[in-house]
């Protein structure tokens, strides 16, 4: 017999584990995930200087401009897309509390990374399909590949293979410009690996959860975050 799980707890879970991963694939140093590389990058380019800077505040600070620029893209805002920007200041929070709490943990030995490695992607498939089972509005990335590749009939998963191989190039570009040619930072073979076997992972997680959860709506909230008729989807 299945357990339920509210969707809402879901999207809880989903942040956490989320931010629990990329933390621990921080601390690695093999590679973050293509995807946050270049707020990675941000963050270790002006934390030196402005110690106020986290990576979390880098973070949300890119994924407001990446909203802007899907706003102008589509010529439309919907309220959905604010809650969007919320969800990506709260997942910075967690992250820094993550990171804090990261900063602790021994990284003496190679095998103590690898282990940090392959733990943190397992977080952070898990989380990410923890995401696919609540309505709650995702974090930006995630909505900007979804509403421009729906936006121009663009097949979603090459449009996202596309926006994972540009946000892998800028963050080699922005490791380049900042710390020099041939010197990759945030940006390496965990990098190309995330990017290989992460679909297949997370679809792994998501056929997990299905067959031992039944997800429901606790809240009356679905209304906010969905389309209300056909027409606005």
């Amino acid at each position: 017999m299945k357990k339920k799980c509210s969707t809402e707890l879901a999207y809880v879970l989903g942040l956490v584990f989320v931010a629990i991963g990329v933390v621990l694939m921080e601390k690695a140093d093999f590679g973050v995930s293509m995807v946050v590389a270049p707020a990675y990058l941000l963050y270790r380019a002006l934390s030196p200087t402005w110690s106020f800077v986290t990576f979390g505040m880098a973070e949300y600070c890119l994924q407001a401009v990446l909203l802007l620029v899907m706003i102008l893209i589509l010529r439309r805002f919907r309220l959905s897309y604010l809650f969007s920007f919320i969800t990506a200041v709260v997942y910075g929070f967690v992250l820094d509390g993550f990171m804090r709490l990261g900063a602790l943990l021994p990284t003496a030995f190679w095998w103590q990374r690898v282990i940090y490695y392959v733990v943190g992607m397992l977080f952070c498939s898990a989380g990410v399909s923890a995401m696919f089972h609540t309505y709650i509005s995702p974090e930006v990335y995630e909505l900007f590949v979804k509403e421009v590749s729906g936006h121009f009939r663009v097949d979603i998963n090459k449009f996202k293979t596309g926006y994972d191989c540009l946000s892998c190039l800028v963050g080699v570009v922005m490791s380049f410009l900042v710390f020099g040619l041939w010197r990759f930072v945030g940006v390496n073979w965990g990098t190309i690996l995330c990017a290989l076997i992460n679909g297949t992972i997370i679809g792994r997680f998501s056929a997990f959860y299905e067959k031992h959860w039944t997800f429901y709506d606790r809240f009356p909230w679905r209304r906010f975050f969905e389309p209300a008729s056909p027409e606005d989807r």
